[in-house]
C-alpha cells in the first residue's frame, strides 16, 4: 500500500505542476470577466434606443424591381424614416419613403451622422474608416461591407454600408475582455473554439489531478491515524515497558 500510495503521490505532483499555468490562465481571466457587469463591458447604454417617428406623407414602395427580397420595413434614420430593404443576396439599403428611390450606399460622412444621432456617451469621432467584407477585424467576428467609427474613448462602432444599422459596438474594455475570454478558452487566434485540443487536454488533465487528490486523501487519513494509533503504545509507558498494576 504505500508503494502504490508514494507513485500516486508522485503523480499527482507533477500533474500539479503541469497544470498550474492553466489553472493560473483560468483564474486570472476568469476574474477579469466578471470584474464588470457584462452591460458595461459591451457598452450597451452608449446607443439610445430607436425613437418613434412620425410619416407626414403617403409612402411609396420602393423601386426595386426585378431583386429577391426577404423584408422590407421602416426604420428611424438620422435623416428621417427610411425604408430599409433586405435583399436576398444578404445586402441591406436604404430607399426613400416619399419617393420610393433606392439610396446609394452610406459615405463615411453618413455614417458618423448615424451614429451621433443615437450616441449617448460623451467622447467624439476621432476617425472613421472603411471595413472590407474579405478581412473584417477580429474584434468583428463577422464579415460585413460598412465602416467603424472609432471614438476618442477607443470604443470602436461598426455600421452597415447600405443599411446605417449600428451592428457592433466595440468597447476598450471589451477588447481586453474579449483578450481574456480567448485566454480562458485557450483559442487567442479566432476566441471562438470552445473545444480545441488544448483545453480539452488540459481540462482533462485537471481532472485526473482531482481524482487522485480524492483518492489520496482517505490513504493519507488512515496512515496518519494508524501512525497515531502506534504512538499510544499500547498501555505500555513512554519508554516502552508495561506500567506495573495499582495496587
Amino acid at each position: 500500500m504505500g508503494v502504490i500510495r508514494s507513485r500516486l503521490r508522485r503523480w499527482h505532483v507533477w500533474l500539479g505542476w503541469l497544470v498550474a499555468l492553466p489553472f493560473l490562465f483560468w483564474t486570472v481571466s476568469g476574474l477579469v470577466m466578471v470584474a464588470k457587469p457584462i452591460e458595461e463591458v459591451r457598452g450597451e447604454d452608449l446607443i439610445a434606443p430607436a425613437k418613434p417617428f412620425s410619416v407626414g406623407t403617403a409612402l411609396v414602395a420602393p423601386q426595386v424591381a426585378g431583386r429577391p427580397i426577404l423584408s422590407v420595413s421602416l426604420k428611424p434614420r438620422a435623416d428621417g424614416p427610411r425604408w430599409e430593404i433586405d435583399f436576398g443576396d444578404g445586402e441591406k439599403r436604404l430607399a426613400d419613403p416619399a419617393t420610393g428611390r433606392l439610396l446609394p450606399p452610406l459615405g463615411a460622412a453618413d455614417a458618423g451622422r448615424e451614429l451621433m444621432a443615437r450616441y449617448t456617451g460623451p467622447s467624439k469621432i476621432a476617425g472613421i474608416s472603411r471595413v472590407d467584407a474579405d478581412s473584417p477585424p477580429l474584434e468583428l467576428r463577422r464579415a460585413m461591407n460598412g465602416w467603424v467609427v472609432r471614438m476618442t474613448d477607443d470604443t470602436h462602432f461598426y455600421l452597415d454600408g447600405g443599411s446605417g444599422e449600428i451592428l457592433a459596438r466595440r468597447t476598450a474594455w471589451w477588447r481586453f475582455y474579449d483578450l481574456m475570454w480567448g485566454l480562458h478558452i485557450m483559442d487567442l487566434q479566432g476566441r471562438e473554439d470552445t473545444h480545441n485540443p488544448w483545453v480539452v487536454s488540459f481540462g482533462a488533465l485537471s481532472l485526473g489531478m482531482v481524482i487522485l487528490a480524492l483518492i489520496l486523501l482517505p490513504l493519507t487519513i488512515r496512515r496518519r491515524n494508524g501512525k497515531n494509533g502506534n504512538g499510544n503504545g499500547n498501555g505500555r509507558n513512554g519508554h516502552g515497558k508495561a506500567s506495573a498494576p495499582a495496587k
